[in-house]
């Protein structure tokens, strides 16, 4: 496989010599023989990111994760680390590096902000130098948010105790990471945050605000079932739906060891939806949601009590950098 390092944009520059080639990038003459930075302020880093990108990654996989990285950092100026471990191991330690700047204007054309990224290659054999390296990258007294990606096996990534241990967010992607990413025995487990409950804030929110029209106990009367249906691109969303119902439900006081709680895969007619339905005793009482991710139409159909109620919504998951930020802080 072709190494992702090759692939990310950048200007390879010696592993010793990292800091001093990132300030050359800010102070080398621009076009008009003026500085190419003009001020410290316009790299007002808040955050340290490391990007790991796992051995499952692609080249194009790699780019896209590049982008959406860039995308957030647009919003939140941050120093980011893109690590890219190589698929094939060499006799010697091995590590190569590239740097890459980014300028962008905020609200208005004096709002300029700045920011910067180091690409690290490594061997397996120059791992036990990989922590002090990025260390080294990392801007100090900033808060480590941690995004692992595509790693072939928790057990494996749990090596890398130092990032584990000190980010402050450590994200992962359940629908793309090992079964056991979310129950692993992390060294900072309350830090852990999965990417797909972030991506679907929106259809949380959206079913959250319509049942807060119901008391607690009517939602949770004669309830028998909760199904999620989704197809088989949204597996992980609904698997991760269902969970949040449960919550939910139980948390309206709901004896959730006694309900039904079930997912179902559409058809492939159906692609790009998410359903749920929830069965009660009373044959006349359902409440049902749908939508359709792709297009951005929902519909809610509800009757529990107090006369039946058909409702168009809008729905979507989050962007990818969207979903970063509501990992990070929040």
């Amino acid at each position: 496989m072709p190494a992702i390092f090759d692939a990310l944009p950048g200007i390879e520059v010696p592993v010793g010599a990292i800091a001093k080639n990132l300030a050359q990038l800010w102070t080398d003459e621009a076009v008009d023989g003026g500085p190419a930075l003009e001020t410290d302020d316009a790299k007002a880093t808040q955050v340290n990111f490391v990007l790991h990108l796992g051995l499952n990654t692609t080249q194009d996989d790699a780019l896209r994760q590049f982008e959406t990285v860039v995308n957030f950092s647009r919003r939140t100026p941050s120093r980011i680390v893109v690590l890219c471990p190589l698929h094939v191991d060499v006799a010697a330690p091995e590590m190569r590096a590239k740097i890459f700047g980014e300028c962008f204007f905020g609200r208005s054309k004096l709002d300029k902000r700045c920011v910067e990224f180091v690409m690290l290659s490594y061997s397996r054999s120059a791992r036990p130098f990989l922590e002090n390296q990025v260390s080294i990258c990392l801007s100090t007294d900033l808060p480590l948010y941690y995004w692992a990606h595509r790693f072939s096996a928790s057990g494996r990534l749990a090596d890398y105790r130092y990032l584990l241990s000190r980010a402050k967010r450590v994200l992962l992607d359940s629908a793309i990471a090992p079964v056991d990413a979310l129950t692993y025995p992390w060294p900072n487990p309350s830090a852990t945050r999965d990417l797909v409950y972030c991506r679907l804030l929106p259809v949380r929110q959206s079913i959250g605000q319509f049942l807060s029209a119901y008391t607690p106990a009517r939602l949770v009367a004669g309830l028998q079932g909760v199904m999620v249906s989704h197809d088989e691109g949204l597996t992980a969303e609904g698997r991760v739906l269902l969970a949040w119902l449960r919550r939910r439900l139980a948390a309206c006081g709901a004896a959730v060891e006694t309900v039904a709680l079930r997912t179902e895969r559409l058809d492939s007619a159906e692609a790009n939806r998410l359903a749920v339905h929830f069965d009660f005793n009373d044959p006349t009482c359902y409440f049902r949601w749908s939508g359709d991710v792709a297009t951005g139409q929902a519909l809610f159909e509800a009757s529990l009590g107090s006369g039946t109620t058909s409702l168009s919504a809008a729905v979507s998951l989050l962007k990818p950098e969207a979903a970063l930020s509501e990992a990070l802080f929040f």
